[in-house]
């Protein structure tokens, strides 16, 4: 009985359903031991404050993943182009009325809440159910340069543009992101690469014309110092500092670990339940049992992705699956690449690991979206395998063509 609820319940890949409840394990337990500290000296004592807080945050994550796995997953197509400049208007009105956090104007408080809205993780995922909808619509003109210069190469430049003046990890990340999907989608090559060096240069012009307007307290600055500190020996940047505990956390979690609970960077690396989780997770749990079954999952993750977007019989949701899967793994590589010295200090989170707010709630609207296609895909090969009487409403024809 109980388990027939939850087949009714939890529809779609069972692999990703599994993931997602390891994600979260991994999430209450990191997020509970890096964050002791901060919450004793922080909130008068409370040292659950952080477990509290992610825990009610992955509830609301898995109602929304089962809410949205439900929904068909036309509705993206339809909506993805309001939905793009939806996200655009939050960028911009990130910028005049944002809240500055670490130098950087990020993210909207929405009143009343005290929630802090992240607009460039809600533009990430818009941008890539935007690309979904036109790689489907104009799969026969994709060589022509002016076409997909226009419907492709434009959108994601300008939101890339509003991202970069404020987070040029972020905005890079979602540029790379967009050009891996674009040759997923069969946008021939020559056009990527005239985009990564027109994308290179408008990166460069911004900076000296922001660099020209403001000498002084500009954000240029701080990428020089990032970039030129990540390829040099000094350690007197927070990036370094934070780079360097992380690699200590590392160094001394071993094979197995430390235990849990047992951490002693957790005390003296900033951002330790969210940026650098990823090295708090090895210190405690060791390569064994905290790097590699992670690392393993999103490799499952992409793997499952792929093999959902094979079974689908249009375009659209191929895409769409595709790309929510490149997102999600590409910021969990950057994120560990961080954590392990590889990449320089970008700020972004272990996807459904780190705490957070609006990064755990877009990763699990994203994956609630991969699960949409999965349970129509698998309702599809049920009726294409069952005879006619057995079939239930489940059979519904989302799976068909969507109209352009």
């Amino acid at each position: 009985m109980q388990q027939g609820w939850l087949t009714k319940t939890f529809k779609g890949d069972k692999a990703i359903w599994g993931l997602v409840a390891l994600f979260m394990v991994y999430s209450l337990l990191a997020v509970y031991s890096s964050s002791v500290g901060v919450a004793f000296m922080k909130y008068g004592g409370n040292t659950t404050y952080f477990l509290k807080s992610q825990f009610l945050m992955l509830a609301l994550s898995l109602a929304i993943i089962v809410v949205v796995h439900y929904l068909p997953y036309r509705i993206y197509f339809s909506m993805a182009g309001l939905i793009l400049i939806f996200s655009a208007g939050l960028l911009v009105l990130t910028f005049a009325l944002g809240s500055r956090v670490n130098e950087a104007m990020r993210s909207i408080v929405i009143p009343g809440t005290g929630f802090r809205l992240q607009t460039s993780d809600v533009a990430k995922v818009a941008l890539v159910l935007y690309l979904a909808r036109s790689l489907a619509k104009y799969q026969k003109e994709l060589n022509n340069f002016m076409l997909v210069s226009k419907y492709f190469i434009l959108p994601v430049g300008v939101i890339c543009g509003l991202i970069m003046p404020e987070n040029l990890s972020t905005a890079v990340m979602v540029f790379g992101m967009s050009m891996i999907i674009m040759f997923i989608g069969r946008v021939p090559l020559k056009f990527i690469l005239s985009y990564i060096g027109i994308g290179m240069a408008g990166v460069i012009i911004f900076a000296m014309l922001l660099t020209v307007i403001k000498k002084d307290n500009n954000r240029v600055q701080v990428w020089k110092n990032r970039i030129e500190h990540f390829f040099s020996s000094k350690g007197d940047e927070d990036g370094d500092y934070q780079s360097n505990q992380a690699k200590i956390a590392i160094s001394t979690g071993g094979l197995f670990g430390k235990a849990p609970g047992k951490s002693t960077q957790r005390n003296m690396l900033p951002q330790s339940n969210s940026d650098f989780i990823f090295a708090i997770i090895i210190e405690e749990y060791g390569l064994l049992f905290g790097a590699l079954p992670l690392i393993l999952a999103y490799m499952i993750l992409l793997f499952r992705g792929i093999t959902i977007a094979k079974k689908c019989e249009t375009a659209f949701p191929a895409f769409l699956v595709l790309g929510l899967i490149v997102m999600i793994v590409i910021q969990a590589m950057i994120n560990m690449m961080v954590a392990v010295g590889l990449f320089p200090v970008t700020g972004q989170t272990l996807p459904m690991v780190s705490w957070g707010r609006t990064s755990i709630l877009v990763m699990s609207f994203s994956i609630g979206a991969i699960l949409s296609v999965s349970r129509v895909v698998n309702a599809r090969i049920k009726k294409e395998e069952l005879p006619e009487e057995e079939i239930s409403d489940e059979g519904e024809k989302i799976y068909e063509p969507a109209k352009t």
